[in-house]
């Protein structure tokens, strides 16, 4: 993978910008708008003046920051279902329904990735008394893989079926994608980690009356 835009100063003003959300919110990690202001705040801080950062638009699809020309997309995987050793995507866009079809899809999500240069995730992995989080860049000329894949029918919802596949590279499985049919998400299943780049890992302990408060999602 080639050289990060995220270096150590600005993973440890990051991790110390999390940090400071718990004091407010003992039980939940950031997510959504929250993790994209904290990266946003981040980038101004350690830069400033130097660089102007831009935030994407809500109003279409297109990069969370741009910084130097980087386009990033940010996301986060907080439940109490993160698993250590592999990374889900539960939305990483939604295509238009129709045409519903393997090769639409795929081309669909290919356009989606090519607004990106790399995508950040937060992942909070839940321990019985600490939350281990990790930072991770995620290639996305890696899931790009998934254009020579061939997406199959998957469960039985009557009418329109859901699609899915596994991604493989020679022998080895990458990950799974899934194209749902009820509501046109197409999501990131099975991600193996060691194929991402671990940016920076650190462990939290859990308050006492914040342990049984563990998001579900």
């Amino acid at each position: 993978m080639a050289d990060s835009i995220f270096e150590p100063n600005f993973l440890y003003f990051l991790n110390a910008s999390v940090d400071l959300h718990h004091h407010l919110y003992p039980a939940v990690p950031p997510q959504g708008i929250y993790f994209e202001s904290l990266v946003e705040r981040t980038f101004r801080e350690i830069n400033k003046p130097m660089t102007i950062v831009k935030v994407g638009g809500t109003t279409q699809p297109r990069y969370d920051i741009l910084f130097e020309g980087h386009r990033i997309s940010l996301k986060t995987e907080t439940g109490k279902g993160t698993k250590t050793g592999s990374i889900t995507i539960t939305k990483l866009c939604t295509t238009e329904k129709e045409p519903w079809s393997a090769e639409s899809l795929k081309e669909r999500v290919i356009a989606h990735l090519n607004r990106y240069d790399t995508i950040l995730m937060l992942r909070a992995i839940w321990q019985p008394h600490q939350i281990r989080y990790q930072l991770v860049e995620i290639p996305v000329h890696l899931l790009k893989l998934l254009a020579s894949g061939d997406p199959l029918p998957v469960g039985k919802r009557k009418g329109r079926q859901s699609l899915g596949m596994d991604v493989l590279r020679g022998n080895e499985r990458l990950f799974r994608v899934h194209f749902d049919a009820s509501d046109g998400k197409c999501s990131i299943r099975n991600l193996r980690i060691e194929n991402c780049k671990v940016l920076r890992e650190w462990v939290r302990e859990r308050p006492k009356l914040a342990i049984e408060a563990a998001p579900d999602a």
